[in-house]
């Protein structure tokens, strides 16, 4: 006959690490698809549950849409719906989106490569530090 207390380490050793696993294994299911892939980088070109964010200048805005000049001067095309939420230090409208205007644009990309926007962060012209503001 085996010495019980040694059967019984054993199995507490066992389920201790079973559940250990089983934990891990629970947890991972909880945590959303986009961090387990990594695929959100904070950078442009990253992306998160589908949202690419752009970040650039306004070059052209009509009712429905805009072409934002990115960094690397590629243009985006995007589109602006009823459910797109533009914003400000107070709530925006289409009428901010103006040439120029510096913007955030969050939304989802088309097949032709433009984007639907969900967000639009208006942002102001970053001046450098110390300069004083010259008005509104």
């Amino acid at each position: 006959m085996k010495n019980p207390i040694v059967i019984g380490l054993i199995a507490l050793i066992v389920g201790t690490g079973g559940g250990f696993y089983s934990g891990m294994k629970f947890q991972q299911s909880k945590t959303p698809t986009f961090a387990r892939r990594g695929n959100f980088t904070g950078r442009q070109g990253g992306s998160r549950n589908g949202f690419i964010p752009i970040n650039g200048q306004i070059i052209s805005a009509d009712s429905n849409s805009i072409t934002v000049s990115m960094q690397d001067g590629s243009q985006k095309n995007v589109f602006v719906t009823s459910t797109t939420q533009i914003n400000k230090a107070s709530a925006g409208t289409m009428a901010d989106l103006t040439t120029g205007q510096r913007v955030a644009v969050f939304g989802i990309t088309n097949p032709d490569g433009s984007i639907t926007a969900q967000n639009i962060q208006i942002r102001p012209v970053q001046r450098p530090f110390g300069t004083p503001n010259q008005g509104p």
